[in-house]
């Protein structure tokens, strides 16, 4: 049977692409080109292949969805959730929640168009 191994990309719309790119970037430190982010990792069984993962936002009008109308949240990583939420803060985002657990920490926010963001940092990163 054929598995999906990664996320190969975030894709979702948003009222204000500019305002919204600039917020991701403020924030969170995701700098877009051209409307989209990659971020590069290594496969873990081919460490010579380099794959990516496309973050993108689109316009609320755009056909690219076709005819759906997503619901989802998006799990950052980060390596260090404590720093993140400090600048977050001093920023002005409010943090809804945090949680421990045996694979690592996670923090939740919310951005400007209300879309929910789960923030995590993985044990021994």
């Amino acid at each position: 049977m054929e598995k999906v191994t990664a996320i190969g990309g975030i894709f979702f719309k948003v009222r204000n692409p500019e305002r919204m790119s600039a917020w991701y970037r403020d924030q969170l430190g995701i700098c877009t080109e051209d409307g989209h982010a990659d971020f590069v990792w290594r496969e873990h069984d081919k460490p010579d292949a380099v794959g990516r993962t496309v973050w993108s936002v689109f316009p609320a009008d755009t056909d690219y969805f076709g005819s759906s109308q997503p619901s989802f949240m998006i799990n950052y990583r980060v390596s260090n959730l404590e720093r993140m939420l400090a600048q977050l803060r001093r920023n002005g985002v409010a943090v809804e929640k945090i949680e421990d657990y045996e694979y690592g920490r996670f923090a939740w926010i919310t951005d400007p168009e209300g879309n929910r963001i789960e923030l995590w940092e993985p044990k021994n990163t």
